[in-house]
Formats: C-alpha cells, sequence, structure tokens
C-alpha cells in the first residue's frame, strides 16, 4: 500500500529535521526561534487531515516551515516589545488629581448659583442652547415666543453669567 502525501510529508520531516532546523537557524538568525518553528510545523502537520497530490514533497515541506515562519512573524509583530510596555507603564495619569477635583466642584456650585439667579425663561432658553444645542428657531417654537426675543434673552443671560462669574472670581 502506497503511502498518503500526508504521511510523507510527515516522514520526510522526521527524517529532515536536522537539516530543516538548521537551514532555518541560518535564516531566522536564532536556532531557538527555529526550533519553535520546527515545533509549530509539527504540530501543523498532525493537526491535518489530508492535503493533495505534492509533485516535490522536499518544496512541499520547506514552504510549509517558511509559512510557520512567517505566520510566527507576523504574530509576534501584534505584541508589545518590552520597551513598549515599559514607556506605557510610565505614562502619566490623565485623570484629574484631588487640587483638580475640588477646583471644578467649585466651579460648577458657582455656575448653578449664578444659572439659580436668572428668571425660568431665560434660564430655560439658555440652557436649551447652550446645553442641548437647540436652534434658536426651534427655542423659540417650544416656548411660543418670537426669534428676536430668544436672541435678547440668550443675550441677557450670557451677560449676567459673564459678570457673575467675573465677580467670583475676582
Amino acid at each position: 500500500m502506497t503511502e498518503t502525501p500526508l504521511a510523507t510529508l510527515r516522514r520526510l520531516f522526521l527524517d529532515c529535521y536536522d537539516e530543516l532546523k538548521t537551514r532555518l537557524a541560518r535564516r531566522l538568525g536564532s536556532t531557538d526561534v527555529a526550533a519553535d518553528v520546527m515545533q509549530d510545523t509539527w504540530l501543523r502537520l498532525a493537526r491535518a487531515d489530508a492535503i493533495g497530490t505534492v509533485r516535490n514533497p522536499g518544496n512541499y515541506l520547506l514552504r510549509v516551515v517558511l509559512n510557520v515562519a512567517q505566520d510566527r512573524r507576523r504574530a509576534e509583530k501584534r505584541h508589545l516589545s518590552t520597551a513598549e510596555i515599559d514607556s506605557l507603564l510610565h505614562l502619566a495619569d490623565a485623570a484629574p488629581g484631588p487640587a483638580q477635583v475640588a477646583e471644578a466642584r467649585s466651579e460648577h456650585q458657582v455656575l448653578a448659583a449664578v444659572l439659580a439667579e436668572l428668571p425660568p425663561r431665560r434660564r430655560a432658553i439658555l440652557l436649551a442652547a447652550r446645553l442641548d444645542n437647540l436652534p434658536r428657531q426651534e427655542i423659540a417654537d417650544r416656548l411660543g415666543i418670537s426669534l428676536r426675543l430668544v436672541s435678547k434673552e440668550l443675550r441677557l443671560a450670557h451677560e449676567h453669567c459673564v459678570a457673575r462669574c467675573g465677580e467670583t472670581k475676582g
């Protein structure tokens, strides 16, 4: 009974193991990497169910080994190097510190107090325009007022906020 192409490749791999490993080590520049590639190649051949007709098993086997080496090289490129990992570990924390958090809370409280001083309609117009990003015409339609009145109320709200926030800083 004749050997299947896959069985032939497996036998050839075992017979030529040392020669293939030496050639691969020269090509890759490392005997350790070559040994790993040879192990991966054997696993690939062991998992294969069948292959088609192979005219030159030696060349085919060499191509399989080189393909495994290429796959391994691609996989290693996806991993970070030691230097890259070290640089990531020494990144400055972008989260605000306690002083920044306290200052932001204080500013928020001042702004909330300034907004509370505005008449309800003016505050609603300011929040709709700046927080909800609504167009002025839509605000006018919602409140049943003119576009001109929305613009005037928005201007007055801005002036009030600028004046009051300037007082608290100074």
